[in-house]
């Protein structure tokens, strides 16, 4: 699997606070023509709690987990951070892991869309609306969200490990 990775930033936005340490990792094609197995991978390096849908078409936030994002089939354009943050196209193949408290919202995607969702040890997560009440009780959640012990796709060694524990520092 190639480690083709982008990073994303973001500031606050409106009411999605973002999270203020940890960036968005883009894993560009890592399941290319392998994409059946992710859920597979993602439950080997402990990120269950799955679940096979869509994104949500309105800007939300997790405040109290990070999320893992496969693209089982189709193609989707997303936005992260905010009103004001990043367009990103995700492909069939394509994993996102998004940090607690980061905004995103599907803009638009192709019919057959597929999207496997997971959470590092399998924990809970709650749903959090670009709305002034969720951004107010959410900044401590965001900064006590359990850090993962393993990367959703390459384990102990991935860049979700390495990448997170140098901005933690």
């Amino acid at each position: 699997m190639a480690r083709d990775v982008t990073l994303y930033y973001f500031e606050p936005s409106g009411f999605i606070p973002n999270n203020p340490t940890f960036p968005v990792l883009h894993y560009k094609q890592v399941f290319k023509h392998n994409e059946h197995n992710i859920g597979k991978i993602f439950r080997s390096h402990n990120w269950r709690n799955s679940w096979v849908d869509g994104v949500f078409s309105y800007h939300h936030y997790h405040s109290d987990s990070h999320e893992a994002l496969g693209i089982m089939k189709g193609s989707a354009l997303l936005q992260l951070g905010g009103e004001h943050g990043s367009k990103v196209i995700l492909n069939a193949g394509d994993v996102l892991v998004i940090p607690a408290g980061t905004g995103h919202k599907k803009l638009s995607g192709t019919p057959d869309l597929q999207v496997l969702g997971a959470y590092p040890n399998g924990q809970h997560y709650n749903t959090k609306r670009d709305t002034e009440e969720d951004f107010l009780h959410s900044t401590e959640e965001i900064i006590n969200a359990p850090f993962p012990l393993k990367d959703p796709v390459f384990g102990a060694r991935g860049p979700l490990t390495e990448i997170w524990k140098r901005n933690q520092e």
